[in-house]
């Protein structure tokens, strides 16, 4: 058909759709439909925002053999001045709570130190070992109905040997980690290093694959050096970190979490002899990959900490839950899954005190006949005080019963060495306060009295010093003290540095001598006699030692050499032995006032 002028309308419709292909030419001012700004270009619609997930993962640590809320030295329910609970069956209460109230998925960690601390936890690896009995620890019974995902190996946990701990290990329901303890002779790790969990956030969502590293603490070597040297290795967390994120990330990991038993202050107590004992925020700061860290042994509280990464500019979390299940850390992850990969959106983590629940009676009642045994033996009396000795003032002064430790010691090593080389040499003897709160009561003494004054399962050992040695072990202990200049009032309350730990302070029996706190650290023994003579420097004597010191605990000098005596007998046993024997406790038979603080020599009054 043709139209006027000769065009067809085929043409005309040609010219249209060409017309329609390309956007006319705005006119000056003139708006174009659909823009009031006169763009007609079509903008594609938002994507749609990404749907969000929820993880919480939740963790304890340094529960150290606590169960219970009970202080089995006190024979009564736990009780401190800010009224904090203690124990499994609080923490879990506490989880189980929190585990009701998430919104996605929850992961429960611990950051270890878990089966030495209390007499609960001595009796099954002492009294009645797991080893022996085959009876299952009370800390895999409770920690199995908690349902842990994974722990990590704390240095206590070496305290009883291999064997016991293996044998723990196998009593659990749930992986225990230690990426960096290394068998000796194959190199390969000794425990599980890492394991990869699957994660389910929700109906419709692919899953989560969140690494698990566990660290355990390198000062082990010394520690325990007894139960681990020439079979395990301990390297440093911070190069054991960076070894296994990279391989936990190449087999799939979406997100990492490290679980590391050393604190976060970047120090350590022993000095430079092995790798850093508190290196988390160091891990944090110096490893790619970490999205987290749960971490102990420092029993702090660290409720939130965000260390940025120097490699990828990345933020890590980390919190740390107090000890004793006084804590439970509650971090919170958003993820988004984009172009099939999982994204951590936000990220934080707070501490819940476990004294606002009800302990879990389900954890009560699989422990409820080790816990009963447990006070039943701590309640036997083993001998009568005629008076009552405090270890309150044992820190700044000479007292009775911080000299019964050194008394028992030096009865134990004297008679070992009777028949030896050793035989004529003067015996000194160590012993810290590791307790303000010790008491043997005028009358009945139980074994939770004594068990309440030496805390620790340390054996009894004994080396060979010098006067010069003894001296300069003295002076480093010295180092506990603040100076006070001559004239000043010296406040018992304030009268220590607050990075030296109560036991990290020695006191020695066997000499006599003056620590001048008016003096620089290094100048404080001022006095140093044995029978009314100073000491020679050349001098030779037997020091009854612990073996956590002997092998290096504390950094003291001197005394890491071999031993003269060594019969692994535990301390706190032969101070129980020794009052059983005798019947009765007097200070008559081995108090000797042979210490003092002074200042420019007069002596310090309190």
């Amino acid at each position: 058909m043709t139209l006027l002028n000769g065009v067809s309308r085929r043409s005309v419709l040609a010219a249209s759709a060409a017309a329609a292909a390309v956007a006319p030419l705005a006119l000056p001012g003139a708006a174009q439909a659909g823009s009031k700004h006169g763009d007609t270009k079509h903008h594609p619609a938002p994507a749609p925002t990404p749907e969000t997930y929820s993880l919480t993962v939740l963790g304890t640590s340094d529960l150290h053999g606590n169960v219970y809320n009970w202080d089995y030295y006190k024979d009564a329910e736990y009780d401190d001045t800010a009224h904090n609970d203690v124990g499994v069956a609080k923490a879990a209460a506490l989880i189980n709570k929190l585990r009701s109230e998430a919104t996605g998925a929850t992961l429960v960690l611990d950051a270890g130190d878990t089966i030495q601390g209390t007499p609960l936890a001595t009796y099954y690896a002492k009294q009645e070992p797991i080893t022996e009995t085959g009876e299952k620890h009370p800390m895999a019974k409770a920690f199995n109905v908690l349902h842990y995902d994974a722990i990590v190996l704390g240095n206590h946990e070496f305290n009883y040997g291999l064997p016991l701990l293996n044998l723990w290990i196998r009593q659990l329901s749930f992986p225990a980690l230690a990426a960096n303890a290394v068998s000796a002779t194959t190199g390969k790790p000794a425990f599980t290093p890492y394991i990869i969990k699957k994660v389910s956030l929700g109906k419709h969502a692919p899953t989560l694959r969140v690494g698990i590293l566990g660290l355990t603490n390198p000062g082990i070597a010394i520690w325990d050096k007894g139960n681990v040297e020439g079979k395990l290795t301990f390297p440093g967390m911070v190069e054991t970190a960076a070894k296994w994120v990279p391989v936990i990330r190449a087999r799939g990991a979406d997100i990492v979490i490290v679980v590391a038993h050393g604190g976060d202050s970047g120090t350590s107590s022993y000095g430079d002899e092995l790798p850093n004992e508190n290196p988390s925020a160091l891990i944090a700061q110096q490893v790619p990959g970490i999205d987290a860290i749960l971490f102990g042994h420092a029993h702090a509280e660290v409720s939130q900490r965000l260390v940025v990464n120097t490699s990828t500019g990345k933020e890590v979390l980390l919190s740390e839950p107090s000890k004793w299940g006084q804590r439970v850390t509650k971090m919170d992850f958003t993820l988004v899954r984009e172009k099939n990969a999982w994204t951590i959106t936000t990220k934080a983590s707070a501490t819940i005190n476990t004294n606002t629940v009800d302990a879990d009676e389900k954890v009560l009642a699989v422990v409820k006949s080790q816990h009963a045994k447990t006070v039943t033996y701590v309640n036997q009396i083993v001998a009568t005080s005629t008076e009552e000795l405090s270890s309150a003032t044992s820190r700044y002064e000479d007292t009775p019963i911080l000299d019964y430790i050194n008394k028992v010691q030096t009865d134990t090593v004297v008679a070992a060495l009777a028949s030896t080389s050793y035989a004529s040499l003067p015996v000194l003897s160590i012993a810290a306060p590791f307790s303000r709160t010790a008491v043997f009561p005028q009358g009945d003494v139980k074994i939770k009295d004594v068990a309440g004054l030496y805390i620790y399962d340390n054996t009894l050992e004994a080396v060979v010093l010098t006067g010069a040695e003894v001296r300069a072990y003295l002076e480093y202990s010295a180092k506990y003290f603040k100076t006070f200049a001559v004239g000043t009032t010296v406040d018992p309350e304030n009268i220590n540095e607050t990075t030296v730990p109560d036991y990290n302070y020695d006191t020695l029996s066997g000499v006599d001598y003056d620590i001048d706190i008016s003096q620089p650290v290094g100048s404080r023994i001022t006095r140093l006699q044995i029978d009314g003579a100073d000491v020679a420097d050349d001098a030779q004597f037997v020091v009854a030692v612990n073996n956590y010191r002997r092998s290096g605990g504390g950094a003291f000098p001197g005394i890491v050499k071999t031993q003269v005596y060594n019969e692994q007998k535990e301390i706190r046993q032969l101070l129980i032995d020794w009052a059983q024997a005798k019947g009765a406790i007097d200070p008559a038979d081995f108090f000797t006032k042979n210490w003092q603080l002074v200042q420019a020599g007069t002596p310090v009054t309190f």
